[in-house]
């Protein structure tokens, strides 16, 4: 009778949170701080630094998408395995 349903209970910041947190944080980060790679050079097959440190975070922000979703979905399986236990 004691156990507090799992819409009441107060939201638990666990290091699986924090790491989903980070992923998702960190390409809004590099993109929003023009000043550390508003530049020309180092050039990359002749694509200007600019231009190619935006098109490489593509790839790298849907890597952390990826791994936040599945942190999430692993953080969701514990807690709803551990209130039911």
């Amino acid at each position: 009778m004691s156990e507090v349903p799992e819409e009441k209970r107060p939201p638990t910041v666990t290091p699986a949170r924090v790491i989903i947190a980070l992923c998702l944080l960190a390409p809004f980060v590099a993109m929003l701080w023009v000043g550390s790679y508003a530049k020309i050079e180092p050039a990359f097959i002749g694509i200007p630094f600019f231009y190619w440190y935006q098109m490489l975070w593509v790839p790298v922000s849907a890597v952390l998408t990826m791994t936040a979703y599945q942190l999430w979905k692993r953080d969701q399986r514990s807690r709803k395995g551990g209130a039911s236990a």
